[in-house]
């Protein structure tokens, strides 16, 4: 298994869905040896092999900039680790060496950064590689034309993949539209949630959010995302939807929980708008922090314009939120006791907002309907059915 992140050093939902599927996959009986790119401990999982490509420590990881060109400099700093382009160089060399040790039944790698490290391994070996795509770099540009390098890894590994797995028929739908995979070499495999993980004894600490708790003492509803303030999240048109109901309807207030390189655009946006009473930035949260920023809340945006799945929407749902989704979000396909809007829908989306907030029986229904349908989708059905595809690539090498 060859991944970017493991919590807790993870700065997203990747990293989660990997310790879920790959815990899934070990209880199903899978022996499994984890690479990350970093050095650094795992509390709690005991339940696989865990590899540092490198001494890099997770922190460090940040601020290596995730796009950078390369070139014939990049390609001779190879042993470098001040690049991310570095960092994936020798990924790549560290993996060439593990799998002569650990000869692998089969190669699971997830998205560009470990593309080419599976595409490496499989020539290696000759084991079977399965391509499990979390996110395409059209949808992290927001459906622009994002960087050349991404692009060609991509198309690279999806190429030499004898398997993919998509989070959701979204993302397949994009691998086939601008890859030109065709349909019967993908498997849409959606991500879960693990209620029991999340009910691990956590109690929500009101102090933490005192002044929106006040608020909501005062009849505001709080209305939340948690993200990265990044141009695939679609934030700008939350903020200005944000603007156009609190014209409507006053007793709104918004929590921005993340951070990103949007998030000065997004500050400014929201005083030029004149709300920046009513917005407030946590900056980035993981942990406890996270689960109090959803405990706060009562409504959740998924604001995406690009969203493969989305297990924030999960997360929240489970924490009693009223969800409103963009249709450009992979996780729709998995709930219905939602509110979806197209992404640009500004008016929309500020309705839908107003909506839930001033009728208590709206957002009663759909916080506690959402949560039935949740419910019935497991990472064991998940690991169950990443068994079969491993299966399946085995079969078609052998043949």
């Amino acid at each position: 298994m060859l991944g970017w992140e493991l919590p807790p050093h993870n700065s997203g939902g990747l990293g989660v869905a990997c310790y879920h599927m790959s815990k899934a996959l070990s209880l199903s009986g899978a022996k499994i040896d984890f690479v990350v790119p970093y050095t650094a401990k795992h509390p709690g999982i005991d339940f696989m092999t865990i590899h540092g490509a490198t001494k890099i420590l997770p922190e460090n990881r940040y601020m290596l900039g995730a796009y950078d060109i390369y070139n014939d400099k990049t390609q001779k700093s190879a042993d470098g680790l001040s690049s991310m382009r570095g960092v994936q160089l020798q990924y790549i060399k560290f993996v060439e060496k593990l799998i002569k040790k650990v000869k692998p039944d089969v190669i699971h790698c997830h998205d560009w950064l470990t593309m080419e490290a599976g595409v490496r391994a499989k020539q290696v070996t000759g084991c079977p590689l399965v391509v499990h795509v979390h996110a395409t770099e059209f949808d992290r540009s927001g459906r622009n034309n994002g960087n050349q390098l991404v692009h060609d890894i991509e198309y690279n590994g999806l190429m030499m993949a004898d398997r993919i797995i998509a989070v959701s028929g979204i993302t397949k739908n994009i691998i086939m539209d601008k890859y030109s995979i065709p349909s019967n070499k993908i498997e849409v495999v959606h991500n879960a949630i693990d209620a029991g993980d999340l009910d691990d004894g956590y109690q929500y600490d009101n102090r933490t959010y005192a002044y929106l708790e006040a608020l909501k003492d005062e009849g505001f509803t709080i209305v939340s995302t948690i993200t990265r303030f990044t141009i695939q999240k679609g934030l700008f048109h939350f903020i200005r939807a944000a603007a156009r109901a609190s014209e409507k309807y006053d007793k709104l207030v918004f929590l921005l929980a993340g951070d990103g390189e949007q998030r000065d655009e997004l500050i400014k946006l929201a005083a030029d708008l004149g709300i920046s009473d009513k917005v407030f930035f946590t900056g980035f949260v993981r942990g406890k922090q996270w689960r109090d920023a959803y405990s706060v809340s009562d409504i959740f945006v998924m604001s995406s314009v690009s969203e493969p799945f989305g297990l924030t929407a999960l997360e929240a749902a489970h924490h009693d939120n009223a969800l409103i989704i963009t249709r450009q979000s992979g996780v729709g396909e998995v709930l219905n006791n939602i509110f979806r809007y197209d992404f640009w829908q500004e008016d929309v989306l500020a309705d839908q907002m107003i909506g839930i907030a001033t009728s208590t029986a709206l957002r009663k229904s759909l916080t506690e309907n959402v949560k039935k349908e949740y419910t019935r989708i497991s990472w064991s059905d998940a690991a169950k059915s990443c068994l079969a595809i491993y299966n399946t690539a085995k079969r078609s090498l052998a043949v």
